[in-house]
């Protein structure tokens, strides 16, 4: 799970807690460190060759800030129900259904926490999946002192993104009329006869350059350089200059993600470390029945089985960002020590004979 370290997890099951609707009962955890969590999004130029990301980092305390919405365009719900293969009128009403109103547990544009060098962790997104639904492990991750940029990639394996571009002279000559909109990108299946083998190294070439983009871009920010942001807010980027640690930078990914995050390290020397996740938000937003039928929840415990997972990916950060902080009191569960935890892997991790 973690570097070169496999933890396999074992939990007992949550009771069902009765209800058809998820937002009513289900909701994704708050970070348990010591710090709270905001979070914002940043989009660079006007065309898909930009950056996407949404950024989760410790802030000061805004008891007034409503929560993030967790899913926050309905766009995202058609890509969802293309990636599921539903019909998109049924999958759109679904899911605005049952995770419409579930928010995270993030204060959206809350004021940038100053006064110390945080470790920045680049985390890229599976199959399928976008920047806000592993908001769990990044809340967390902020939670414990690091700043997290969320990629959402743009090679058509994002279940839907978008860039914005500007309206032609005659679709703004309203002063009513935003001189922007979106263009939506959805998940390009593969076409009869590909081979997916092809798409997907073309794929993860693209992700863990957009990764990097990410990196430089946050790096731009913590120099002092000014930022255009096309996307509407009120987060004063100004706040995080000489914020990050740029001696401790590590990326970190789920599925298809854990793909691209080792393409970045190949790449980058400047990150560090890796972590692979497993942990998308919709096994907390999900009920058992909703749940099994989509394949998003499995036999374990969430709570529990995530706290293992992040335990062992922050002893894991710990020991190879060289942290002056006290997870190493984890260090058992990379090793695959602890209650609920397998040491080992079924992957077979034999060196491969040569031709």
């Amino acid at each position: 799970m973690v570097g070169n370290s496999v933890v396999c997890l074992s939990a007992k099951a949550p009771k069902e807690m009765g209800s058809n609707s998820a937002e009513k009962f289900y909701r994704i955890p708050e970070g348990k460190g010591p710090h709270s969590v905001g979070c914002t999004d940043l989009m660079t130029e006007n065309a898909a060759e930009g950056s996407f990301l949404r950024l989760y980092y410790p802030s000061c305390n805004a008891t007034d800030n409503e929560e993030a919405p967790w899913i926050p365009d309905k766009e995202y719900y058609q890509g969802l129900s293309d990636f599921l293969n539903m019909y998109r009128v049924v999958g759109e009403r679904l899911f605005q259904y049952y995770v419409g109103s579930v928010t995270c547990p993030a204060k959206p544009n809350a004021d940038f926490k100053p006064g110390e060098k945080y470790p920045l962790l680049v985390f890229s997104h599976g199959l399928g999946a976008f920047r806000t639904i592993y908001s769990a492990i990044c809340i967390e991750m902020a939670s414990q002192g690091f700043i997290v940029a969320a990629v959402e990639h743009r090679d058509e394996s994002a279940s839907a993104t978008y860039y914005c571009k500007k309206k032609s002279v005659s679709e703004t000559e309203e002063e009513s009329t935003p001189n922007m909109e979106k263009e939506w990108i959805y998940y390009r299946k593969l076409k009869s006869g590909e081979e997916e083998r092809c798409l997907r190294h073309k794929q993860v070439q693209q992700r863990a350059q957009e990764c990097i983009k990410a990196l430089n871009l946050i790096l731009k920010i913590n120099s002092g350089e000014e930022v255009m942001n096309v996307l509407n807010s009120d987060f004063d980027w100004n706040k995080l200059k000489d914020s990050v640690d740029t001696s401790r930078i590590a990326v970190m990914g789920h599925s298809f993600g854990g793909a691209t995050v080792i393409e970045s390290l190949s790449k980058e020397i400047r990150f560090r470390g890796s972590v692979h996740q497993s942990f998308p938000d919709f096994t907390f937003v999900s009920g058992e029945i909703i749940g099994k039928f989509f394949k998003l929840k499995g036999e374990i415990d969430p709570h529990e089985a995530i706290d293992i997972s992040n335990h062992a990916s922050l002893a894991f950060l710990q020991k190879h960002l060289s942290l002056t902080k006290d997870f190493d009191k984890w260090d058992s569960l990379v090793d695959g020590i602890g209650p609920n935890v397998i040491s080992g892997t079924n992957i077979d991790l034999s060196p491969s004979q040569g031709e």
